[in-house]
């Protein structure tokens, strides 16, 4: 199975199951010297966890994660980081029902068709459980973007119908925590938990949209063409469970406006910088950051497994009944947030680094 790494220089590769006997991930590429705050990382992982609140799932992991290379005396050596988080509560007989069934909108028919077999407990690597690795990969990407005093804010921005109308910059996104649902406004969150609530009582999921805002970001991250700074965000966060969809900028909304109107003008602010006076293109041109705001939406589907009867067909092709069992978010939203900071936080460490020879 391809498609494990993610990155050029700062690089990682995860690997293990939602069942299996840990989680982890390998960081080849991050500089030496960086001092590295084994809290954080775990504070990091502590915000994506399982069981931190009634409207996620149940499963209880203390997601504790242990370093086996690559950092000595609290630095990194510049030598390839791996950390493992031991998964402690499995229930895999929650999954023996569907061993040979598909269930709707889930990974099981295009794994086993495309490699034979397929791990069922809690979808083995197609579980949403492989991003714990990715989160604290990026808590360590966090600790090096905090040099260049980059600072990344997610935030859940819309729960089904119910949808935070504020812009990012009328918010103080530090309340974003204050919450269980993640969303920096009180008013609007109580709606999205209480909503959340009817979803879960009614055995059913919920998707949303969940906003992320990337403050400090130099000029001169990304690349023409191929490796424009806006495609490798939109890969790493299209590679999200659950996620169905990217926008940046002004976005789909954007497509109303006229170019006279969507222009980004040029101006020189009092510390002789240039800025722009709106900020239309989020932050980025011709796929290179231009040193405003990146401000982004990721769109989350409902999640597959509902607590409902539902008709499918086995691997044989016979028609068949499944219906979920066990522990499952209601809504991915919640702890997705610390997900797509961290997705950004890779891309980011991963441009900033790339970008050290970019002229002389």
């Amino acid at each position: 199975m391809a498609g494990n790494s993610f990155g050029e220089i700062f690089k990682i590769t995860t690997f293990g199951e939602s069942h299996g006997v840990a989680l982890g991930v390998i960081i080849d590429g991050c500089p030496a010297g960086l001092e590295i705050d084994t809290a954080f990382i775990q504070q990091e992982l502590d915000r994506r966890k399982p069981g931190q609140s009634n409207i996620v799932t149940q499963r209880k992991e203390a997601d504790e994660f242990e370093i086996l290379s690559g950092i000595f005396e609290g630095k990194t050596q510049g030598t390839p980081i791996a950390l493992i988080i031991r998964n402690e509560d499995q229930k895999s007989k929650d999954y023996a029902h569907i061993k040979d069934s598909f269930r709707p909108s889930h990974a099981d028919f295009t794994y086993e068709t495309k490699y034979g077999v397929r791990d069922y407990r809690g979808g083995g690597r197609s579980s949403a459980r492989e991003t714990a690795a990715r989160v604290a990969a990026a808590a360590i990407a966090k600790q090096l973007l905090a040099h260049f005093n980059i600072q990344i804010n997610a935030y859940v921005s819309q729960v089904g119908v119910i949808k935070l109308e504020k812009d990012y910059s009328t918010v103080d996104l530090s309340k974003t925590e204050d919450n269980i649902v993640r969303c920096p406004d009180a008013e609007t969150a109580d709606k999205m938990i209480e909503l959340i609530k009817e979803i879960k009582k009614d055995g059913d999921t919920i998707g949303g949209l969940v906003s992320c805002v990337i403050k400090g970001v130099p000029v001169g991250l990304g690349e023409p063409v191929f490796d424009k700074f806006h495609a490798d965000l939109g890969k790493a966060m299209l590679s999200i469970n659950a996620a169905k969809g990217f926008e940046y900028g002004s976005g789909f909304a954007g497509t109303t406006l006229r170019g006279s109107e969507h222009n980004d003008i040029f101006y020189t602010d009092e510390q002789n910088q240039i800025k722009t006076k709106t900020n239309y293109s989020g932050g980025i041109q011709g796929g290179i950051s231009n040193g405003m705001d990146i401000y982004f939406n990721v769109a989350f589907k409902p999640i597959a497994t509902i607590m409902q009867a539902q008709s499918s067909v086995d691997k044989h092709g016979n028609e068949t009944e499944v219906t979920g069992r066990g522990r499952h978010d209601p809504c991915v939203l919640p702890r997705a947030v610390p997900i797509v900071e961290a997705m950004a936080a890779l891309v980011l460490a991963d441009h900033l680094l790339r970008n050290r020879n970019s002229k002389l």
